[in-house]
């Protein structure tokens, strides 16, 4: 079922400035650097509401997801206009706490960097992976070693946000199913048939998930995920009204372009 929303004519709620920002997999210095720049422009201009919705993955691949995670726990408790949706990385954690496989994402897709930051390297547990004994101790060793809000934040994270003429989401939606009827599933994990998809949609689809060396700007869809953990690129945008703005946040500082569709 194909809307009429483009990028070109979508627009934020009245009186609203909403941040979307893409997969962050441990880079707590970007995010830090990306929430500093937020302040200090919600500080300047003083919108009236506003909201900064993270896309999801925060966890795995990168050097410090404990950190993201506590970070977040926190933006939220002060603030709860800073949304956490669920990226299939956060959910593939949560799935090795409460049933740790071998070959499951979290050990085979960078769980164990995740587990790193938290001080348990599983180098000390001996190889190989599907060595139960040494699985079941690895997995114990990073129960304990995890705050319990951090799990009860991971519990906590839902997998769509709309808000005006935007529809937020982790991975992308499956054309032909409303939005609201999206599965989670797909929240979190669908690419190919989504990405294919030219038509619009009954909102502009933001999104990451899948890498992508530069923003991709479509008239459907933006994709904020421009590998962050491993070009040392965050990738963000700011709608307000019907102003689109892209924010790159890096070591050197936040660039700031117009999110202009991409052929």
């Amino acid at each position: 079922m194909d809307g009429d929303v483009d990028l070109a004519h979508a627009r934020a709620p009245q009186g609203l400035r909403l941040y979307a920002v893409g997969d962050v997999h441990g880079r707590l210095d970007l995010l830090e650097a990306f929430h500093r720049h937020v302040a200090a422009e919600i500080e300047a201009d003083a919108p009236p509401d506003w909201r900064v919705v993270h896309l999801g993955d925060y966890t795995d691949r990168g050097p410090d997801s404990k950190g993201v995670l506590a970070f977040l726990a926190e933006a939220q408790a002060r603030d709860t206009r800073n949304v956490l949706l669920a990226g299939n990385h956060d959910l593939g954690l949560l799935e090795f706490i409460d049933r740790p496989e071998p070959y499951g994402l979290f050990m085979t897709n960078g769980g164990i960097e995740t587990a790193a930051s938290y001080g348990v390297h599983w180098s000390r547990f001996g190889f190989p992976v599907e060595d139960q004994a040494a699985l079941s101790a690895f997995h114990a060793a990073l129960l304990a070693a995890m705050p319990p809000a951090h799990i009860d934040l991971l519990r906590s994270l839902t997998t769509s946000f709309a808000c005006g003429d935007f529809f937020l989401c982790h991975a992308g939606v499956r054309p032909g199913i409303a939005l609201e009827r999206q599965s989670r599933d797909d929240l979190v994990w669908i690419r190919g048939e989504f990405h294919h998809h030219s038509g619009l949609y009954p909102k502009v689809i933001v999104h990451g998930h899948t890498p992508v060396a530069a923003v991709e700007v479509k008239p459907n869809r933006v994709n904020l995920d421009t590998g962050a953990y491993y070009t040392g690129r965050l990738s963000a945008m700011a709608v307000e009204a019907g102003d689109k703005r892209l924010l790159t946040i890096t070591k050197e500082g936040v660039s700031q372009s117009s999110a202009a569709v991409t052929p």
